[in-house]
């Protein structure tokens, strides 16, 4: 099974400077607006599971609300402890004002 880009949101749904929690196809994914591009990550700190879709975003960078970890939305990477390993960032295209996210094969 191919990639494939699905619409998981409207652009204009997702503020500049907050994220947006959206599931799709049972995983939840947080829609990160920085200066008006989106970028789209798993929504959970690799940490202790905390919902990064509710922490506060400042640059690139999302912090975990329960213990302060910090994620690249970009790239998914560690950018401060206590987590160790980075989360899942998505391939993202907006498409006639719809936020797509470009899913692996195998993603249910």
């Amino acid at each position: 099974m191919a990639d494939q880009f699905v619409t998981v949101a409207k652009a204009a749904d997702v503020p500049v400077g907050a994220a947006r929690v959206v599931e799709v196809r049972g995983q939840r994914l947080a829609l990160c607006n920085v200066n008006g591009t989106i970028y789209v990550i798993d929504d959970t700190c690799t940490h202790d599971d905390g919902p990064l879709g509710e922490g506060a975003i400042d640059g690139f960078a999302i912090e975990c609300p329960r213990h302060g970890a910090r994620f690249d939305v970009r790239t998914g990477a560690v950018l401060r402890m206590p987590a160790a390993y980075p989360i899942r960032s998505y391939p993202t295209r907006i498409v006639n004002g719809d936020v797509q996210i470009n899913l692996p094969a195998g993603v249910s």
